[in-house]
């Protein structure tokens, strides 16, 4: 039994899960030093708790000992990513609704230009109005596990260098936040933000989050947004 092998698999477990040392070792009723000397190879939890960990993941304790992803875990995530594409379809579907009074509207993607965030978005616009939709935002730099009072992700736009702001989200619980847990629940829907599709400047839209301590410390996230196929007059 390996048990550097089996610490490295319990940290990639606690960051798949978003959780933090601290919120994983509550989950578990152990002290975070403990958690993080099963994840240096220092020691490995008990029967008892590996029991757990195996029932909580969906794995058995061979593959768990053993560092191997069980098939079932597998099936989960094609579950999961399944869920993600209805998710954007039901994005979708939103916008198509906020459009219905005329038949003829067209799309455009809106993207990430930051290598550190991925994100879904787009724009629909017809004659009458455009409107933006934004989701599935997801930090992929640095793992950032820090636990933060307050978080707030504002969209804007820059025009004659004028910052606008589009739309605003922030926490809602009192609880402490990392930035993962933060961003499963962004979503961005901007009905009727302007008369028609306009042709806008490059990295013109960007999304900030300002990400607050509770000794006061602030974290900012600028994200560009790049829009596929430039709206034409």
């Amino acid at each position: 039994m390996d048990q550097e092998k089996i610490g490295k698999f319990i940290k990639d477990i606690r960051l798949k899960e978003n959780l933090s040392q601290q919120k994983f070792a509550q989950k578990y009723n152990v002290t975070y030093q403990a958690v993080s000397k099963w994840e240096n190879g220092k020691s490995i939890p008990d029967i008892a708790i590996l029991k757990q960990m195996c029932s909580d993941y969906d794995m058995n304790l061979d593959d768990f000992l053993e560092a191997k992803i069980s098939k079932s875990k597998n099936e989960k995530r094609i579950f999961n990513f399944i869920m993600l594409i209805f998710l954007i379809i039901i994005g979708i579907s939103i916008l198509i609704i906020t459009f219905n009074k005329n038949n003829h509207f067209e799309f455009k993607t809106l993207s990430s230009n930051c290598n550190n965030f991925d994100l879904y978005g787009s724009m629909a616009y017809n004659d009458n109005k455009s409107s933006i939709y934004i989701s599935n935002i997801t930090y992929c730099g640095m793992t950032d596990e820090k636990e933060y009072e307050t978080i707030e992700c504002t969209l804007y736009e820059t025009s004659d260098k004028r910052k606008i702001e589009i739309s605003k989200c922030t926490t809602k619980e009192n609880n402490l936040l990392t930035l993962n847990e933060f961003l499963k629940t962004v979503n961005i829907n901007v009905d009727n933000y302007v008369k028609t599709c306009k042709p806008y400047k490059e990295n013109s839209f960007y999304l900030e989050i300002e990400a607050k301590e509770s000794n006061g410390e602030i974290t900012i996230y600028k994200i560009p947004l790049q829009l596929n196929d430039n709206c034409e007059k």
